[in-house]
């Protein structure tokens, strides 16, 4: 199955302890959904920047349209908190047992 790779920037904060208890709220969904999809093996890594500068999701889709489709149902960016863009993306190596 084809991967692809959004990169998040976030929006309405600078840092994470900026954040409003709404915002936050809306974070915690993000982590959620994120943790939905690996639990349905779409969820390749997930992670950000230690300063949150911007965050990367890499995931698995049948085609471009549906990883529009998920990238666009995260609750981050649905809520315009945090602004995304889609790339194709071609995983070379991986090691195993990465964590």
């Amino acid at each position: 199955m084809p991967h692809f790779l959004y990169v998040l920037k976030p929006l309405a904060f600078s840092k994470p302890e900026d954040l409003t208890e709404e915002q936050g709220k809306v974070l915690a969904e993000h982590f959620a959904y994120l943790q939905k999809l690996l639990a349905g093996e779409q969820l390749v890594l997930a992670g950000r920047t230690e300063a949150a500068e911007m965050g990367l999701v890499v995931f698995e889709a049948k085609d471009e349209a549906s990883a529009r489709a998920i990238m666009a149902t995260d609750p981050a960016v649905k809520e315009g908190i945090m602004a995304a863009t889609l790339y194709p993306y071609r995983l070379a190596l991986l090691r195993k047992g990465a964590t």
